[in-house]
């Protein structure tokens, strides 16, 4: 599940500020926590009391496990406004205008897919199947009481729900932030600010690090 949040960039003083919807994982957010909580006790033991070639070990090793752990827990995100969407992985940040959105497609992962037709994962949304069963089982009666709800632009709901008359309430969160993000495409595709092309970069900010620290493990173990 991930949940939006907003957030001002820099101010554009050719047309109004454009504000960016947020999307992250609570989950992968709370597991990441947890994870470099468990490798910084574990680490810091190993310096302190650790002996002989053990501490340098333990160096190396945290320096490789905390920009990776980062990487594929904190770090993911889904940044959406009315000119681009911009999706942050683990190790690269995707940056589409709403002109370059084919389709965003929802299977065993979501995935935006641009027109050039290169697929790229959408890291901070990811699918829970076990969210889409439960929906699924849910009685179409007892659905359609539920308000405030819409329907998929797409008629997603044919595609893994049962029935049509399925309400926003009921369906997985992760396939309504889907949903807003069709949504955004279709309506903004031909706005003058949503033109422009795909952009790439890859985080060698997490990839330096980690690479380093792999290194430096390496010949601490090869030289053993």
């Amino acid at each position: 599940m991930s949940t939006p949040d907003h957030q001002s960039p820099l101010p554009d003083a050719s047309r109004p500020e454009a504000r960016d919807r947020i999307y992250r994982s609570p989950a992968g957010i709370a597991g990441g926590v947890l994870l470099l909580l468990l490798v910084g006790w574990l680490g810091v033991d190993a310096l302190i009391s650790g002996h002989g070639r053990t501490p340098w070990l333990a160096l190396a090793g945290l320096i490789l496990a905390v920009p990776v752990v980062t990487a594929f827990t904190l770090r993911p995100a889904v940044y959406a406004n009315e000119d681009r969407l911009r999706v942050r992985n683990p190790l690269r940040v995707i940056v589409l205008p709403w002109s370059k959105v084919a389709s965003l497609r929802s299977h065993y992962s979501n995935e935006v897919i641009d027109t050039s037709g290169t697929k790229y994962q959408l890291w901070a949304v990811p699918v829970s199947l076990r969210a889409r069963k439960k929906a699924a089982r849910q009685p179409v009666e007892g659905r359609s009481g539920r308000g405030g709800g819409r329907p998929s632009p797409l008629g997603l709901s044919s595609a893994f729900g049962r029935g049509a008359a399925t309400d926003a309430p009921t369906r997985p969160e992760t396939d309504r932030i889907m949903d807003d993000l069709r949504e955004l495409a279709e309506t903004r595709a031909t706005a003058e600010g949503a033109q422009g092309e795909v952009t790439v970069r890859w985080a060698y900010e997490v990839m330096g690090p980690a690479l380093a620290g792999l290194v430096v493990l390496a010949i601490l173990l090869a030289t053993g």
